[in-house]
């Protein structure tokens, strides 16, 4: 019964944003005076992230296992990602992740870009149903629902100074199965081509480990462009 009502409410979710929508995914937040938490699937204000001054500011600790998260749900396949992030102390990282359908008819990470301060760092997670594959996350049980093993592709940290708390702006273009990610524009970007990534996408995901100064966000735009046959 569980199931099925939480498999119900996931429906009428994405039912809900494709009628508020009335076509392609398109989303934007500026954080201002009428900034809607409902767009967001983490609660907003919680003990951890509020909007502050015209910006989503995150910090502290979760008491848990990870860092403090944010959750945004999306839809598209082909999806232009912006957003803006600034540290207000030292050290510290942002990990943002985008999920999506694992082809096997579960939704699981699909890649992460970790902004470390002292570079950039890619993970694409693939899925099969392989369990003996070369690059199966070590001790992780299939999914639950679809069976499949979730896959740890890494990349080297390539070298970026990030250590200045001044803004950044990060773009992550996804088209069939290339995605192209950048920091700053000319800073740092990359372009990776893995079939996985013409799948879906379902959430976008910001983990944020600031301290307790803290980690700001601010204009979010998510676009789903029309694929093409």
């Amino acid at each position: 019964m569980k199931i099925l009502l939480l498999t119900f409410l996931c429906m009428s979710a994405r039912f809900a944003i494709a009628q508020e929508t009335a076509g392609p995914f398109v989303f934007h937040e500026s954080f201002g005076s009428d900034f809607d938490a409902k767009r967001f699937l983490t609660p907003i204000p919680n003990q951890n992230t509020e909007v502050r001054e015209g910006v989503l500011w995150t910090h502290g600790s979760s008491g848990g296992k990870y860092p403090p998260m944010v959750y945004l749900p999306v839809e598209g396949k082909d999806l232009s990602i912006r957003f803006r992030y600034r540290h207000l102390g030292v050290g510290g990282m942002l990990w943002f992740f985008v999920d999506g359908e694992d082809g096997f008819g579960s939704e699981d990470h699909m890649l992460r870009v970790k902004l470390l301060r002292e570079g950039v760092q890619l993970e694409v997670d693939g899925h099969s149903k392989d369990e003996k594959h070369p690059l199966r996350q070590n001790l992780r049980p299939a999914d639950k629902v679809s069976g499949a093993y979730r896959l740890n592709e890494f990349f080297a940290v390539e070298k970026v100074d990030l250590t200045r708390n001044e803004w950044r702006e990060v773009t992550l273009s996804f088209e069939g199965e290339q995605v192209a990610v950048s920091v700053d524009g000319s800073l740092w970007s990359r372009t990776l081509k893995r079939a996985n990534f013409n799948a879906g996408k379902r959430k976008l995901l910001w983990m944020q480990n600031g301290g307790e100064e803290g980690i700001e966000l601010d204009e979010i735009h998510v676009v789903a462009v029309p694929t093409h046959p």
